[in-house]
């Protein structure tokens, strides 16, 4: 139970971002936000694996270029392509793009690492796609068809793309080392790799001119949606698999369309209530089909 509750605690987190990055993409460019956010989590996650290990543990040689490519996937592109979206994509219209990812980690998982894609996980994939899809257009669907395609758009289906190769690369480096190791070693290979991008955008004059409201956006997004939102993530993937971890990614917009309301004051709608029940219907049917299907054939 408690890997669930991490999940979801991840998703609400992420449901944070974008809020926060879309207060951060209105002032700084997006490789000075991205370093920033990084540096911020690497800095806890290096000294929070230095304080419980003692030291820092090598990587062994077959180690170090999945643990790049998590680093250039998941922290480099992902952040990049997430603030250029952000630049001129609302925040509900990038929570739905993103809301595709578990249906395509889902469909990698079942190809590359052979997990079951059954009747029931697809249903419960899609009954939670259709209710992040609820929220973000307040019930009216057929506003999904009519919104053109815009660059923006594409910055954040890369975003999509980046993070299934993040995932899946993720099972893979978790077989010879821990979540929190993954995770603090692809930020702080992603922060460096935003560094040259990020100092030729003078981010460091930047830093200097940022409010308190800048500052406490990019702590949020580097602490509490990187440091914790990454490692919880990262950890149901390594207990679960991708595919039932990956569902949970459809709490994110109806988090981030109830901190709306507990933050912005706005109103809360049928549409929220109907799609976030949708989701966590798709979330269960997706992570117990095999338990129901048990129940079943047993009654």
């Amino acid at each position: 139970m408690q890997v669930y509750l991490k999940l979801l605690g991840a998703a609400i987190f992420w449901g944070g971002t974008f809020i926060a990055g879309r207060i951060v993409s209105r002032e700084m460019d997006p490789y000075s936000a991205a370093f920033i956010r990084f540096l911020i989590a690497s800095v806890f996650l290096l000294g929070t694996i230095r304080f419980h290990q003692g030291y820092l543990p090598p990587l062994k040689k077959n180690q170090i270029i999945p643990v790049v490519l998590l680093g250039m996937t998941g922290i480099f592109s992902y952040n990049i392509l997430f603030f250029k979206g952000l630049h001129t994509v609302h925040a509900g219209r990038a929570a739905l793009i993103i809301a595709l990812n578990p249906i395509f980690i889902s469909l990698c998982s079942s190809i590359f690492f052979k997990e079951r894609l059954t009747i029931f996980r697809a249903a419960g994939i899609l009954i939670s796609f259709l209710g992040a899809a609820i929220v973000i257009t307040y019930g009216n669907l057929g506003n999904m068809i009519n919104m053109p395609i815009s660059r923006g758009d594409f910055f954040i289906f890369g975003c999509v793309g980046s993070w299934v190769a993040y995932s899946l690369i993720g099972k893979v480096v978790m077989t010879g080392i821990s979540p929190l190791v993954s995770v603090g070693y692809s930020s702080a290979i992603g922060t460096l790799a935003l560094l040259v991008p990020a100092a030729m955008k003078g981010v460091f004059p930047q830093m200097m001119s940022l409010s308190l409201i800048e500052w406490s956006s990019l702590f949020y997004l580097g602490f509490f949606g990187t440091v914790l939102g990454f490692f919880w993530y990262y950890d149901g993937i390594n207990r679960i698999g991708p595919m039932k971890a990956s569902v949970f990614i459809n709490f994110v917009p109806v988090s981030a369309i109830l901190l709306a309301y507990l933050i912005l004051d706005e109103s809360v709608t049928w549409s929220l209530v109907s799609g976030a029940m949708l989701v966590m219907s798709g979330v269960l049917l997706t992570n117990f089909s095999e338990q129901l299907w048990r129940m079943v054939r047993k009654q």
